[in-house]
Parts: structure tokens; sequence; C-alpha cells
């Protein structure tokens, strides 16, 4: 503490508004090359500039159940955070600054967001906190996800932090296969969660906002281990090579299906849902190849099962399937499920069944706010309600629409 107060004294803390652009024109200037081992030591030291101290970057496990501290030269590292019980774990899931009074200062948490994913929280403290600060402190943390997130592909450090239990290889496939787990922008929201999040090996999905229209695609191989997860990797692939050649549903489902079936034989299949929703007018289109109907949800409860003509699963050589169509309301939620979370897959075991997932789904969209939160929540209950444990692959994936217009951030004020 009293080499803390003698740095303090030895230099007066400027928070301007010119002082923060100059710490973030540093940071910036070295971001290129900055090694990942390096970015705890610099991160601590622009927070002492602002006279910050006791700085931790929390980053969320795999399970969404903690925030785990990241091991750094000059970070504190204390215990995980829990995410639905916590300071930190308020910022992290509702993407807002949290301040908390203590005796020696402020202790402020701030989401670390990449565009609206949420990469998890900067925590530290401040003798007090004033508009300058906190404008500061926000962009700050801003450029710190970008880092973080910049980074990680160069080192397992972050990866090795946020694993609170050994991952198996078929896991360890299917989470480098992910997008970002959210995405939320004026015109809609996403956020998708896998269980069991160590050992999951057929379930994925994947997302893009391509202008207006957001694509979506949900998928389950069958089978289980290094199997199932090689044959997941090929009908991602296969999709996002589809839908990236700008063809329709149809045409997606018609490449995924022929790619699996060349690959692995006429024995296997994966099941899938391909959705296509335009954030302009709500217009939302689907093909489902043997999944469950979507669920809609508005005013915060299921208003309905998104029932559909279904088509075979990809890879047993379906007809030309036929697209649904629905158009959404503003605030409308669309929740995508794999079978896993529904239905037993051990003889004998009790199925879970729709109606209880349709009562946790209302009970949980009236406790929490954000698509990100209300998966989270849902995914932890449900299981819990399984008796903590799944018998397959078990994937929820929500999206909502929102209808704004996001014109206006690319406009200078």
């Amino acid at each position: 503490m009293a080499e803390r107060d003698r740095q303090r004294d030895e230099r007066a803390v400027d928070r301007s508004e010119g002082f923060g652009e100059r710490l973030l024109g540093v940071l910036l200037d070295r971001a290129h090359e900055m090694p990942p081992q390096l970015i705890a030591p610099l991160i601590a030291e622009e927070v002492a500039r602002v006279g910050g101290w006791d700085v931790s970057i929390l980053l969320q496990d795999y399970g969404q159940l903690l925030l785990v501290p990241l091991p750094g030269r000059r970070l504190t590292v204390g215990e995980p955070e829990p995410i639905g019980d916590s300071h930190a774990g308020t910022a992290f899931l509702h993407a807002t600054p949290v301040e908390v009074p203590q005796a020696d200062g402020v202790r402020m948490y701030l989401p670390l967001l990449d565009g609206s994913d949420q990469v998890g929280v900067l925590a530290l403290t401040l003798e007090s906190v004033d508009d300058d600060d906190r404008r500061l402190l926000r962009r700050l943390a801003g450029l710190i996800a970008d880092m973080l997130v910049t980074k990680h592909s160069y080192t397992d450090q972050f990866f090795l932090a946020r694993r609170r239990e050994p991952m198996s290889v078929a896991a360890e496939i299917q989470w480098s296969l992910l997008p970002p787990l959210a995405m939320s922008v004026p015109q809609a929201a996403v956020a998708g969660i896998l269980e069991p999040a160590y050992n999951v090996a057929g379930d994925s999905f994947d997302y893009a906002l391509n202008d207006d229209i957001l694509h979506v695609a949900v998928i389950d191989a069958m089978g289980h281990g290094l199997d199932a997860a090689t044959m997941a990797t090929v009908a991602v692939g296969a999709y996002r090579h589809a839908r990236r050649a700008e063809i329709g549903l149809s045409e997606i489902y018609a490449f995924m299906d022929r790619a699996i079936a060349e690959q692995f034989g006429p024995e296997h299949f994966v099941t899938a849902q391909m959705m296509r929703l335009n954030t302009a007018t709500g217009h939302l289109q689907w093909v489902n190849a043997g999944h469950p109907a979507p669920l809609l949800i508005r005013d915060h409860r299921v208003l309905r099962q998104l029932e559909g003509p279904t088509t075979f699963p990809v890879g047993f050589g379906g007809e030309e399937p036929q697209v649904s169509e629905r158009m959404l309301q503003r605030g409308d939620r669309v929740l995508c499920f794999t079978d896993g979370l529904i239905e037993e897959h051990e003889a004998g075991e009790e199925q879970f069944g729709e109606e209880q997932l349709i009562h946790w789904v209302n009970r949980i969209e009236h406790e929490e706010q954000g698509v990100r939160a209300v998966v989270r929540s849902l995914s932890h209950a449900l299981k819990q309600e399984r008796g903590g444990r799944t018998s397959d692959d078990a994937t929820l994936f929500l999206i909502e629409w929102r209808g704004g217009a996001a014109d206006h951030l690319a406009v200078l004020d």
C-alpha cells in the first residue's frame, strides 16, 4: 500500500480527453507487434497511469459458469467469479460497467467487448470515479478486448485459462469451429451454447451477418466422439462454402447433403436447421433437416412451434426441400435446439420432452434480460433438471429480431 501511495504522489493523475487519446494511441501503436505474454503488464502499466491498481482480466470458462482470472505479470490473480452471482458476472452478462464502493476506493468491472461478444471483464480499483474515468476506461476496455481476440490465435494461454476441467479431442475440434458465442447489433442479436462443454462432439452452430441477411445453421452429427466431430467439421465447412456462394437455402441443403454422403457414405447423416433472416423486414426462412421444430417466443412467452415441412437429414439424399417462411414482429425470438435437449438416448431413461422445455423457456424469459443471459440460464437450468447430465450433446441457439437501424453508427458527429 505504501509503495502504491508513493507512486500516486510522484505524478498527478491526468484523465482528460487529450491524455486518454495519447494513452490509447500508445496501445494502438504497439498492439500489432505485441507478444501475447506482454499484454498483461502493458495493461497494468496503462491502468496505473490513470491511478488504478489491483488489475484483473477475467475470461469466461467454457462451461459459461465462471469468470476465471488470466495469469500474467502485474495482474491480480484471485479466485474465479461466478457469472450468475457476482459484480463481475453482472458486468459480463449485461455488457455494462459495474461500480462497487470499497473502503479504499471504487472497484470497477468493465465488460470486455469484441464487437458485441463479451470476451470477459476488466476489473480494477480507483480512489474515485468521474465521467472522465468512465469514458477513458470504457475505451481502454474495448481496446483490450480487441487485443485479446487478436492475440488468442497466437498462444494457448487464453485457452488454458478458460478450462476448468479436461477437454476431449472431439470437443477441442468443435470449439475451434465456433464463431463468437454471441453477437448483438441494432438489427438483431444471437447467442448459443453447447453442452457438455468439455465433451461435446457432434453438435455445432454457425452464423454470419451479410448486409441485411442473417444466416444461421445449427447441426447435429450422428454418434459421438471423433467420428461425430469430423462429420460436424465437414458439415460446417460445407455450409460456409455454400453460404458464401450466395445460393438459396434449398441449394445449401443439397450441397451439404452431397458433401456428407460423398465423404462418409450412406450410413451416416447430420441433422440440421438452416435459416435466413432479413434483418430489415423480419422475413424468416428456414429448412428443417430432421431437427425439432424451433420455438417462436413473443413477449417473453413461447407463442408456438415453427412447424413446417421437414426433409431428410443431410447425407441421406433427400429431394429438394420446401423452404418455410414467416414474418416476425419486432422483439420476436426464435429458439433452435438439438434433440439432445429433450430426448433421452439411454435405454430405460425418461424423456425430458418439449413440454418441460417450454415451461423453462417461459420462466427464464421473465427472469433474464438479453439473449446471452437467457441462453446461458436456460441451458444450465435444463441440465440441472436432467440431473446434471445429458446423454447426448445439447445445443441452444437463440435469435432475436430487433428491426433497428445501424447507419448512424457509420456517421461521425
